[in-house]
Parts: C-alpha cells; sequence; structure tokens
C-alpha cells in the first residue's frame, strides 16, 4: 500500500460516478475527476489513507482500493481508537482484494497501539457487512433511520473490533 497521489482520482472515477456503486456512500456520485480529488485530498479531513495497488504484471501500480482510518476524537487515554473504511474499483470487485487490504490495515493499526477499530456500515450493504464479520468484527448497534444520505434516511450497524480479539 502506498500513499494518495493524484492519478488516483482517475483510477477511482469509474466506481466514484457510478450511481450504483455510490448507493451506499453518504454522498451522491461524483460528477468529475477534480471533484473527486477535491474528496479524495481534502486537507481538513481528519483520517488516514492508504491506496492498495496492483503489484504484478502489467497493471503493476494501478490502484485497487482505498482504506482509510479516522482516529476518534477526542482520542481515548486507554488507547487510540480508528473508525475503518474501504472500497475496491469496481472492475475488481469479488476478488478478495478487500479482505486482504482490510486485514493488512487491521494488522498495521493494531501493531501500532490501536486498542480498538469500529466501522459504520449501512445495513442493507450486504458485501460490507458480511466482510466485516468474516473479518472478526462484532455487530455491536443497529441504529435505525441514523443517517440522512443523498438516497434518504438509512439504518446503520456499528462494528467494533478490540486488539485483543484480532486473530490476523
Amino acid at each position: 500500500m502506498r500513499p494518495l497521489q493524484r492519478a488516483d482520482a482517475v483510477a477511482f472515477l469509474p466506481t466514484l460516478s457510478d450511481e450504483e456503486q455510490c448507493l451506499y456512500l453518504s454522498r451522491e456520485k461524483f460528477a468529475s475527476e477534480e471533484e473527486l480529488w477535491g474528496w479524495l485530498a481534502d486537507t481538513t479531513w481528519p483520517g488516514l489513507t492508504w491506496i492498495a495497488t496492483e503489484t504484478n504484471g502489467a497493471r503493476a501500480g494501478q490502484a485497487l482500493a482505498r482504506l482509510v482510518a479516522v482516529p476518534r476524537v477526542p482520542q481515548d487515554p486507554a488507547g487510540p481508537v480508528f473508525e475503518i473504511g474501504y472500497i475496491t474499483v469496481m472492475d475488481r470487485q469479488g476478488e478478495g482484494i478487500a479482505k486482504e487490504c482490510a486485514r493488512a490495515l487491521i494488522a498495521h493499526l493494531f501493531k501500532e497501539g490501536a486498542r480498538k477499530l469500529t466501522a459504520e456500515v449501512d445495513t442493507r450493504n450486504t458485501a460490507s457487512v458480511n466482510l466485516l464479520e468474516t473479518l472478526g468484527f462484532t455487530r455491536e448497534a443497529h441504529y435505525r433511520e441514523h443517517d440522512s444520505t443523498h438516497i434518504g434516511l438509512c439504518d446503520i450497524y456499528w462494528y467494533g473490533l478490540l486488539a485483543r480479539e484480532w486473530q490476523g
């Protein structure tokens, strides 16, 4: 994984300009590469971003997924807590990329001292629900009509994973 680069807006635009792919985002699809880059590179956003890239063949270096970790504010004196997120480019979904990369991100965050990781997911996003549960996250809450998004009020599940529970 590597840091975000300007060319990543080009790689993610087909996915993040697709209405179906953006169904569970908090905002509607992106209209342009410039708009997407402004969102990806927002310097006021407090999170950390990693880009997973292809390592083999002619597609080496191509962006495959974006992974994020947002620290909880204020910081917990018992140890850092991060909310994680992920998205895989649509032409590579279903290949296990999100699982492999999320597993690497989780291991990294716990190795760096995180006490707990959380994830918020729309209850209808079965792919993400299944991934979180496969990774060992526990559903801690079901918030009804919790988020107001471009598709209306959404129920969300809140997941958590403690460092001591991580099976790596």
